[in-house]
């Protein structure tokens, strides 16, 4: 990454010269962005910390679209617009916004201002701290996405969430109970009452029972683990009832497994979440009246990046992890 110019402003940000494990993630002074046209600069006050993050850090993920490193990684944001570019018209200076803006271009919201499109952040619920709106855009997008635009789920189906308890998971768990439908989830017993609190009618124990033994005549599944994970796609083919549908998050579709469904008169769909202002203005609206909740498990100052990675990647958190930038 090239040396910021001495003349123009600096800011603090996480990047990396590598790909590689968490180590590789380093504190350093860049450039600070400068909002172009239709765009904001945003102060972030946290960021939220996502399995894209870490895949992409070592190669995978979004790698291929951001290209080699240096980068810094990151696309949830939740902070303060410092400075509106030329024809903005829905946001202010001072306003408070969250959003997750250009996936999967880089956001390089590890830093503590980002740039990007008005129209890829709405105003931050008052009932929400930064460190807690920071948690919600791309596992929320996600899981609405999914259940709104890729499943289309009406009240009275059956939906099978898979990783139930994560951060995509606790909301696809609260949008599907919300959309009216019977919500099954998978996860660890310990994180079964919980679940039951935010909505689920069923919870399966995957380390206790195979999941397909457990369940049946399921309409959608979102499977949030993927056939890399003890071929959770395919086995979820066997819980689907006629044309139902399976929507594959971390490892898509692939093309064995995409015969196999149709052969059986089933769907699949592989998924990829991006930046949606009118939809992320209504999961606001449904987290300002109360209908939706975020559970954030860890917080760490932005230096411990790393030490965030680790967590992550470990797949036992409940809910999202989140870096604070910059104190509230």
């Amino acid at each position: 990454m090239t040396s910021p110019n001495p003349a123009a402003p600096t800011m603090r940000a996480l990047v990396q010269d590598t790909f590689g494990g968490p180590e590789v993630l380093r504190a350093a002074q860049v450039a600070r962005p400068a909002p172009l046209p239709t765009e904001v600069l945003v102060r972030v006050h946290s960021a939220g910390v996502n399995p894209v993050d870490w895949k992409t850090r070592t190669g995978g993920g979004m790698a291929g679209v951001l290209g080699d490193p240096p980068f810094t990684l990151g696309w949830d944001v939740s902070g303060v617009v410092e400075e509106v570019g030329f024809g903005v018209h829905t946001l202010e200076v001072g306003d408070e916004v969250f959003g997750m803006p250009w996936f999967p271009r880089a956001a390089s919201a590890y830093a503590e201002y980002v740039t990007a499109p008005a129209r890829q952040f709405v105003r931050k619920p008052a009932a929400l701290s930064h460190e807690q709106a920071a948690a919600v855009p791309l596992a929320a997008l996600t899981a609405w996405q999914i259940l709104v635009d890729a499943a289309e789920v009406r009240p009275g189906q059956r939906v099978l969430v898979h990783a139930a308890a994560g951060g995509v998971g606790h909301f696809a768990v609260q949008i599907a109970r919300h959309l009216g439908a019977h919500v099954i989830g998978t996860a660890r017993a310990g994180r079964h009452q919980w679940l039951r609190e935010l909505g689920a009618d069923e919870l399966i124990d995957y380390t206790a029972v195979r999941f397909e033994e457990a369940v049946k005549d399921v309409d959608v599944v979102v499977d949030l683990v993927g056939d890399e994970a003890d071929e959770t796609s395919t086995r979820s083919l066997d819980v689907l009832a006629p044309g139902g549908l399976l929507v594959a998050v971390p490892s898509g579709v692939a093309p064995e497994l995409a015969a196999r469904a149709a052969d059986r008169g089933l769907r699949t769909s592989p998924f990829l979440v991006e930046p949606d202002g009118a939809a992320l203005a209504r999961i606001a609206q449904l987290l300002s009246e109360g209908a939706l909740t975020v559970e954030v498990a860890d917080v760490f100052p932005l230096e411990q990046a790393a030490e965030a990675h680790r967590v992550g990647e470990t797949q036992r958190t409940r809910g999202k992890i989140v870096l604070n930038v910059a104190a509230e």
